[in-house]
This record gives C-alpha cells, sequence and structure tokens, in this order.
C-alpha cells in the first residue's frame, strides 16, 4: 500500500509513520465498506460513524509540526552558539595580533633608540678625538713657529742681545728667569765682560776658576750646559743659560740670586 501523502510525514519516527499508515488503511477500509451495494442496510457506515479518525490524523500533524518547531530552533540555537564562538575566537585572535605588533613596535622602537644612542656617542667621542687632534696640531705647530722664529731671530753682540737670545732658549726649555734678574747679576759677577775669570778665590785655588759673564766653574757649566748651545764657557749665550739652569735648580730662579752662588 502506497504511504499517505502527509506533510513533514518523512521527518516523523517509526512509530508514527506506523500509526499514521494505518489510520490511512482503517479509513479507506471504511469507506470502501460504506459503498459496497448488497450490504447489510442495517449495517451501513458512513463517514458520520468515525467521527474520531480526522481529530486522530489532525493530532499527528500537529504533532509532526511540533517536532519540526522543536528540531528548527535547536538548529538555530546550535548555529547561533557557533557563530558566537567563531566570534570569540576571531577577537581573541585580533586582540592577541595587537598585543603582538605592539610588543615588535615596542622592541623596534627600544633597538632604534639604541642605535641612535650608540650613533651619538660615536661621533661625540669622533668629535672630541678631532678636537684634541686639532689642538695638538695647533700646538705643535704653535711650538714649530716659535722654534723658527727663534732660529731665524737675529740678535745684536752685546750684553742686551746675549741676554735676550738666552731668554728666548730658556723659554723653549722651560728654564725660569728675567732680563732685570740675569742683567743684575752679571753686572755684579763680571761687569759684562763675557771673557771675565777670577783667579784669587778658593774655586781657581782648587783648579776651577769662574768664568764667563755669570762667573761659572766648568763643573757646573758641564751638568748645567743647555742642549743647543755651544759648549764654550766663555760663550756669552751657553755661559747664561747653562747659569741659570743651575740657579733654577738651586734657588728657583736666577730672580733669586742676590749673591755669590
Amino acid at each position: 500500500m502506497p504511504l499517505p501523502n502527509i506533510p513533514g510525514y518523512n521527518r516523523l519516527t517509526k512509530t508514527h509513520k506506523y500509526s499514521a499508515a494505518g489510520i490511512a488503511a482503517a479509513g479507506a477500509a471504511a469507506i470502501a465498506f460504506a459503498v459496497v451495494p448488497g450490504g447489510d442496510a442495517g449495517a451501513k457506515t458512513t463517514a458520520q460513524d468515525l467521527p474520531n479518525k480526522p481529530v486522530a490524523l489532525t493530532s499527528q500533524k500537529a504533532d509532526a509540526q511540533a517536532h519540526h518547531e522543536v528540531l528548527a530552533k535547536q538548529s538555530a540555537l546550535a548555529a547561533k552558539q557557533a557563530k558566537d564562538e567563531a566570534a570569540k575566537k576571531a577577537a581573541a585572535k585580533k586582540a592577541a595580533a595587537k598585543k603582538a605588533a605592539a610588543k615588535k613596535a615596542a622592541e623596534e622602537a627600544a633597538a632604534k633608540k639604541a642605535a641612535e644612542e650608540a650613533a651619538a656617542k660615536k661621533a661625540a667621542e669622533a668629535k672630541a678625538a678631532k678636537e684634541r687632534a686639532a689642538k695638538q696640531a695647533a700646538s705643535r705647530s704653535a711650538t714649530r713657529i716659535e722654534t723658527v722664529a727663534a732660529e731665524k731671530k737675529t740678535y745684536p753682540d752685546n750684553l742686551d742681545g746675549w741676554i735676550r737670545e738666552s731668554l728666548d732658549i730658556m723659554k723653549q726649555k722651560g728654564i725660569p728667569g728675567s732680563y732685570e734678574g740675569i742683567h743684575r747679576n752679571i753686572i755684579r759677577e763680571s761687569g759684562g765682560d763675557p771673557r771675565a775669570i777670577n783667579n784669587w778665590d778658593i774655586n781657581a785655588q782648587n783648579g776651577v776658576p769662574s768664568k764667563g759673564l755669570l762667573q761659572v766653574i766648568a763643573p757646573t757649566f758641564q751638568a748645567y750646559h743647555v742642549e743647543g748651545t755651544s759648549w764654550d764657557p766663555y760663550d756669552p749665550v751657553a755661559n747664561i743659560t747653562a747659569a741659570c739652569n743651575y740657579a733654577a735648580d738651586r734657588y728657583g730662579s736666577m730672580d733669586n740670586v742676590n749673591g755669590p752662588y
């Protein structure tokens, strides 16, 4: 027997399907019995004799409809839950990506700052080194200029010229003394005579007479001789610079000498 054509029939349970099929079969049998000719007039059955059959069929349809609605609601709820979960995961992923990007940006900024500070420090060191080199070069240049100037400078061949030349050499060698202090002691010791010699004092008696403008004995002259000057103790400039070098070592400066020394 073919299955009844009821909406939603395929979604009914097996029990429901069997019940619906039975009801449909019973209804068809009743109708067939009612229209068979020659039957018992007293046993004739009409549609009015089966008042409960349509009601049962309607109840089955209502159950099927209700079941369908329940399934639809469950499906909709599951879909919503899946959508919410997907949205939650997407939001978490987005937040994690944002956090990672922020961390990376912070690290890059820190690295950039460190690189800039290192570059600035290196530049400052290079600048300082350059400035030191420039100062050293300037100092060397100034020294060379002074040396060349001293070498090229000419002095008169007299007491004034001898003292001034000696002062320039002493300045280069770092030996203290002034024009006045040197001149004062020369006048007292030799009267300005570069060939003066003392042949009567104790030094002379010991075989080392005092010689020259500042009356220097040979051992003292040799010990305090200034490089670049003559080794002749009678040479005016050599005699002055050696005597001033000795006076600086013993008295602090020829300026502090005011008597025999």
